[in-house]
């Protein structure tokens, strides 16, 4: 499905409260931060440039469908992918009401062959794309390690390979394009501090992490490269598929403000993107993953932090 743009009205653009390098950000998002607008992020972020593509794939709901809303917004040509049905049509219809064309293709993005013949599409239909954000993803639980061998492959499928399959789909045309861009990896605490209870998802997130680092360092490095990977960590968010939700807990953060907290980030270059929300500070997630690397470094069991005989240590150490 394909929408046309209508005109974003130039009264009113948008603003983005940007945080100074370095800061700390605790349960109020972009509190006492300068403010910026479209205009002067375009210019600073030139792969966000009206007129330049987006592709955004897990586009039908949550921080896809907020994150392509924002970019057309900005007056950029969405394509927005995800599995087929009414809610791909839904968000397709209301990117379009904001601003921007927007092409909505129904993709598997564990399927190679079907991303690749996303790229064709968008190829045909819009050219070069400037912004890749890999996003898809799925959070059920396929269960112990030993079980359930086929929902262990489909959440990897989907998570891990999906983004795999969009660098490799997108990445070359990006860079033979010879214009400034960016590829935004959708990743999770879970996949750095790995808590238990869903393990398939930890693992999928940690694959993305150890990808998108990789992706960076080999972008980096890439003669006449004007591409660069990030890894989005959101933090508690709420999606409006928030698994036992039907409203915004007071904890978390909508989409909205995770990608402004996201463009932000991309002002300084940053290439981890961590999101705090209203109920966890970034202190608190440093806090968190410094224990986790400890468990290497200290000779720890491994999850020590959920380990009974480290418990009291644990907790210390949080209250430093």
């Amino acid at each position: 499905m394909r929408s046309r743009r209508r005109p974003v009205n130039p009264k009113t653009p948008g603003r983005l409260a940007r945080a100074p390098s370095g800061a700390k950000f605790g349960a109020t998002p972009n509190k006492d931060l300068a403010m910026t607008t479209d205009a002067e992020i375009q210019t600073a972020l030139p792969a966000l440039a009206s007129g330049n593509v987006a592709v955004v794939t897990g586009g039908a709901s949550g921080i896809g469908l907020a994150a392509a809303k924002r970019f057309a917004a900005m007056g950029m040509k969405i394509v927005l992918a995800d599995i087929g049905g009414a809610r791909l049509d839904e968000a397709g219809r209301a990117v379009a009401a904001i601003g921007g064309d927007v092409l909505a293709v129904a993709t598997d993005v564990s399927e190679a062959d079907e991303v690749d013949r996303l790229a064709e599409k968008v190829g045909a239909a819009f050219g070069a794309v400037s912004l890749l954000m890999n996003n898809a993803g799925v959070g059920n639980n396929p269960g112990k390690p030993w079980e359930n061998r086929d929902a262990w492959k489909r959440l990897l499928a989907i998570n891990f390979w999906g983004v795999v399959h969009g660098v490799e789909a997108f990445a070359p045309s990006m860079l033979a394009s010879g214009k400034p861009g960016l590829i935004i990896n959708t990743g999770s605490k879970q996949g750095i501090t790995t808590p238990p209870g869903n393990l398939a998802y930890n693992v999928s997130k940690a694959g993305v992490k150890t990808f998108t680092e990789g992706l960076a360092h080999a972008l980096r490095n890439e003669p006449g490269a004007k591409v660069s990977a990030h890894l989005l960590i959101p933090g508690f968010t709420y999606t409006g598929l928030t698994e036992g939700a039907t409203e915004k807990p007071a904890g978390a953060w909508t989409g909205e403000q995770v990608i402004d907290f996201m463009l932000s980030s991309l002002l300084r270059s940053d290439f981890y993107i961590l999101c705090p929300d209203n109920e966890v500070a970034r202190t608190t997630d440093e806090k968190r993953m410094a224990w986790a690397i400890g468990d290497i470094i200290e000779n720890r069991p491994a999850l020590s932090r959920w380990h009974p005989d480290h418990k009291d240590a644990f907790a210390a150490f949080m209250n430093r």
